[in-house]
């Protein structure tokens, strides 16, 4: 990166994940719209960091406020219950990319505003994202199917031996 004359605030987007990650105490990720404004999303009960800055930056493109839930607990509780007790996954497995893009495109057959955002997806590409930890193989992949350029720092989430 010195040969090249480039830094890590270069990139506007790996200083708001980590912002958010120290703020939180959380895992935490961010995206440069086209536009320059930074959003951010941050780890819940049942979204990464990852899905809930995707589901931000589909709102802000769509031009949905903020304060609109595009995934009600209501949709997002049975997908979650169903890869606890039924797949395999441990209480603490949050949703990935690939099952909250599934979700939302059920939900945009009655919801305009889940219609209007996975309209929105092709506007994705090219833009910049970073995440304060290294995110699973499943989001990343969403991420470079999306054409996202994504970077993540050197730390992955928990310290189990192994990680998919």
């Amino acid at each position: 990166m010195k040969k090249a004359g480039i830094s890590v605030s270069d990139r506007p987007c790996v200083q708001a994940a980590n912002l958010k990650a120290e703020q939180t105490g959380a895992p935490a990720a961010a995206m440069q719209m086209e536009d320059g404004k930074i959003l951010t999303g941050r780890t819940s009960s049942l979204l990464g960091a990852s899905s809930a800055l995707l589901l931000n930056a589909l709102k802000y493109l769509a031009g949905i406020d903020d304060s609109i839930e595009l995934l009600s607990p209501t949709v997002l509780d049975p997908i979650m219950d169903m890869k606890v007790k039924h797949l395999g996954s441990d209480g603490s497995s949050l949703l990935h990319l690939n099952e909250i893009l599934i979700a939302l495109a059920i939900a945009g057959v009655s919801d305009r505003n889940a219609a209007a955002a996975i309209g929105k997806l092709a506007e994705l590409k090219g833009l910049e994202a970073h995440s304060s930890v290294i995110l699973s193989q499943i989001d990343e992949g969403v991420f470079k199917k999306l054409g996202v350029n994504l970077t993540c720092e050197p730390k992955y989430e928990t310290q189990k031996l192994y990680h998919k």
